[in-house]
């Protein structure tokens, strides 16, 4: 292609020449023949043109092949740039992040010379409009005032480059993070800021979840240091109740039928008991324990809550009690309903606020249907597959006065995390449905705007537990068994060691004492023709119950083992699994109790 350019050229520049040279022919031609010149001097005037005209048909021709080649190398020159336009194009519109050319200037922003598509697609803008725009048209004003100050220019001259992050908005006015990078950069011999921005709202929304992980790694480490806290106390503790109520059993067996001080030693009785359910909802939390299920009478439940509830409501709201006779008994665990009682009383005491109300709390039973039970609360939200069984439910209802709830109040009330209250967390009825549901229960939540709510928690009532409750009973009032041997005690608490003497003594039994491990092997290996039972507790000094069980298997593998703690019975004996272990008592634990376990171990047939 360049070559045919350069030889038409040529081909021009030599045309012209001999265009000139017939021209001047002519001319001379007629000039000489009719003008006034001798024949001689014609000649060599002619002469002379001829050389002159070849002088000029020569440099036409070399006239012609610069032209020429100056044209190719400017066209070459031009392909040159295009091609560079091209690429420099190419990687502008492919670049991914947004890309804006703007003149510095000394004070505020310039308008923008060229962005890239990736700028066109994210703000709405197209070219021309962004041509009539600067930094501060799509930048958040906060932000643009502050980025335009002089430091930050500065700051810019002095390195070159600065990177800060902002907050842009779009043609439509949604906001969005951005990290700018933005350099000096000299572009036709005046200074240019080049500005790559940068899309990081996955880069904030990473961050912030980032942070929120963070802060729930470092909540369940404070939670799991409270909880080995926890766990420690509830096992001193129970240490100490044992040694409290098994003194106050053994008291209570001495004394007079008509002693006055029986009521007192029944009453110190009822509190280590539930000291014991703290001890127990602690280790729960620790992780290192389960909620106990017993036969439970929601009567004496909320009785001995009573107190408790009446300092724990507002001082304009009156508590009253309307209690069935004779309630059946249902399975559950006695601290996670007095949870239930206590949420539903505070939310109760909440909703009448500082007006005058009342605070009904009802007990009862129920024969419930199964239609009637598929329109509870729980049924309703969760929408259970199968349906709840129906039966004899007995129930505990708080009725209040006060403000009560709208529809959609009542829609997301076991919402976790919905509240109402300015400083509540919306975990009070998640819990309380939660706890419900564990026990096989449901409730019936009703509620009129400006009238009141009523729940009615409704629990299954269950013939064994009731059977159970009885057999206690029966075996508790049954004192004619008696032991006989040698029953080794190994405690590092010497108050539980004197109680478990005193109690197994008066079963019947000789008892030995060791403070720990060492010392309970050293004694069972003197006397281990003699000790027919060893009561060993899980945690002690030198060796741990686990370590002193399996010595001892090794010793006399025909002795019976009971373990002792303040753990729950399946933490405590999953390590004893198929080892032979005789049986498990949980710390604090009665004469009765003890008793019922040593006959159950020594004596299995009777």
């Amino acid at each position: 292609m360049r070559v045919a350019i350069e030889k038409k050229i040529i081909a021009a520049s030599i045309m012209l020449g001999l265009l000139m040279w017939v021209f001047d022919a002519v001319i001379d031609s007629y000039f000489f023949r009719h003008g006034p010149f001798s024949g001689q001097l014609i000649t060599q005037i002619r002469f002379h043109e001829v050389y002159m005209r070849m002088v000029i048909l020569v440099s036409f021709i070399i006239f012609g092949i610069v032209i020429a080649r100056m044209m190719a190398r400017l066209r070459k020159a031009q392909a040159v740039y295009e091609e560079a336009e091209l690429r420099r194009l190419a990687i502008f519109n492919t670049i991914s992040d947004a890309v804006f050319l703007h003149p510095l200037q000394e004070e505020g922003f310039a308008p923008f010379i060229d962005v890239n598509d990736a700028a066109c697609s994210w703000y709405g803008f197209t070219r021309e409009e962004f041509r009539s725009l600067t930094a501060s048209d799509i930048t958040k004003r906060v932000d643009a005032d502050r980025h335009s100050l002089a430091k930050n220019r500065r700051m810019l001259l002095e390195a070159g480059q600065l990177v800060f992050e902002t907050t842009h908005i779009t043609k439509a006015g949604s906001e969005f993070p951005v990290e700018i990078n933005s350099s000096v950069v000299n572009l036709t011999g005046r200074p240019m800021i080049l500005a790559v921005v940068r899309d990081i709202t996955k880069r904030k929304h990473l961050e912030k979840e980032r942070l929120v992980f963070e802060r729930q790694v470092q909540h369940a480490q404070k939670l799991e240091s409270l909880g080995v806290l926890a766990g420690g106390i509830a096992h001193d503790f129970n240490n100490l109740l044992m040694a409290i109520l098994g003194n106050a059993d053994l008291a209570l067996d001495e004394i007079s039928s008509v002693s006055p001080a029986r009521s007192k030693l029944r009453d110190i009785e009822k509190a280590v008991k539930r000291a014991a359910e703290l001890a127990r909802q602690m280790l729960a939390y620790s992780g290192k324990g389960n909620f106990v299920i017993e036969p439970i009478n929601l009567n004496e439940l909320v009785r001995e809550m009573a107190h408790m509830l009446q300092v724990s409501i507002s001082k304009k709201a009156v508590l009253k009690f309307n209690f069935a006779d004779k309630l059946p008994l249902i399975d559950g665990d006695a601290t996670q309903l007095r949870q239930i009682i206590m949420n539903l009383i505070t939310n109760a005491s909440d909703a009448i606020s500082e007006r005058s109300g009342v605070i009904a709390i009802s007990t009862g039973a129920m024969n419930c249907s199964r239609d009637y039970l598929h329109t509870t609360t729980i049924a309703a939200l969760h929408e259970l597959s199968a349906p709840m069984t129906e039966g004899v439910y007995a129930y505990v209802e708080v009725a209040d006065t006060g403000c009560g709830m709208d529809l959609q109040s009542q829609q997301k009330l076991f919402d976790p995390f919905y509240t109402t209250k300015f400083t509540g967390r919306g975990l009070g009825m998640a819990v309380v449905q939660g706890i419900v549901r564990g026990h096989k229960g449901t409730i019936k939540v009703y509620s009129e705007v400006g009238k009141g709510t009523n729940f009615k928690i409704l629990l299954p009532v269950s013939e064994s537990a009731v059977q159970a409750h009885l057999l206690e009973e029966e075996e508790n009032q049954d004192g004619s068994w008696q032991g006989r041997g040698t029953v080794l005690v190994a405690d590092d608490e010497e108050a539980v060691c004197a109680v478990a003497k005193l109690m197994l003594e008066k079963i019947g039994f000789d008892v030995l004492t060791a403070a720990d491990g060492r010392e309970a092997l050293r004694i069972f290996e003197t006397h281990k023709d003699a000790i027919t039972c060893v009561l060993l507790d899980l945690t002690m000094p030198h060796l741990d119950g686990e370590e002193v069980f399996r010595k001892i298997r090794l010793i006399g593998p025909n002795v019976k083992v009971v373990i002792s703690s303040g753990y729950n019975e399946s933490d405590a004996t999953q390590r004893f699994i198929g080892k032979g272990l005789a049986g498990f008592i949980q710390k604090p634990y009665t004469y009765a109790s003890l008793a019922a376990k040593i006959r159950e171990v020594m004596d299995p047939m009777g």
